[in-house]
């Protein structure tokens, strides 16, 4: 049985998709540079330590889009992980042509070829699929849909935690030479204790003026 016609569930992975016209050629997995080929007024900041690069255009405020392109469109953000789309959030205007919660919601299943049951969670409706989420809700009186790849989404969750155990975990300081050694980094047994102190974290060794140790990078 397809996957559209089993009520409550939904086995589809992101790249099956149908191209929906509603979401104007934007699709997870996408390059920065396959985004710009929809636009050139797409502008990227660099990735920050997680990988992730988030931008957003307003089509309908902006000037230089075109605004029938874009026809009924609010704003668009859109995330990437490592150089690759893994949330895609369109804003439509209240003048959308599926103004209501209820239809857009239908519709946009019919559009995309997904089930039509979208449980309820947070202020929205949410559908679980393979790796992926999509979730839709009411924004300023507009309908408003975002894809997520859940798997990048928990890989970013995971970079961060990680990053905040390192920033907390207690770290060894070399006097001598102004350097600092995380507790999993065995060179710190060699730190004699006579030029040894301790910080609570990596944060405060480098407020300190302590760099990381080239041994444990």
């Amino acid at each position: 049985m397809p996957a559209a016609a089993q009520e409550g569930t939904c086995a589809l992975k992101f790249d099956q998709l149908k191209e929906a016209p509603e979401l104007f050629g934007f699709h997870l997995g996408m390059t920065p540079d396959q985004v710009k080929s929809r636009s050139g007024l797409i502008k990227f900041g660099p990735a920050d330590r997680f990988g992730v690069i988030k931008t957003s255009i307003n089509p309908h405020y902006e000037p230089g889009f075109d605004k029938t392109e874009f026809a009924g469109v609010r704003t668009i953000s859109l995330d990437f992980l490592d150089g690759r789309l893994v949330s895609l959030w369109i804003g439509y205007e209240e003048t959308f042509k599926w103004p209501k919660f209820d239809d857009f919601v239908a519709n946009f299943s019919k559009s995309l070829n997904v089930p039509a049951d979208w449980p309820a969670k947070r202020n929205g409706r949410e559908l679980t699929c393979d790796g992926f989420s999509l979730f839709a809700s009411i924004i300023a009186a507009g309908p408003a849909l975002r894809i997520a790849d859940e798997i990048a989404q928990n890989t970013i969750a995971q970079r961060r935690e990680k990053a905040a155990e390192e920033a907390e975990a207690e770290v060894v300081g070399d006097m001598r030479t102004l350097q600092y050694y995380p507790s999993d980094c065995s060179a710190k047994d060699d730190v004699p204790s006579t030029s040894r102190t301790i910080f609570k974290n990596k944060v405060e060794a480098e407020s300190a003026g302590y760099k990381l140790a080239k041994v444990c990078q």
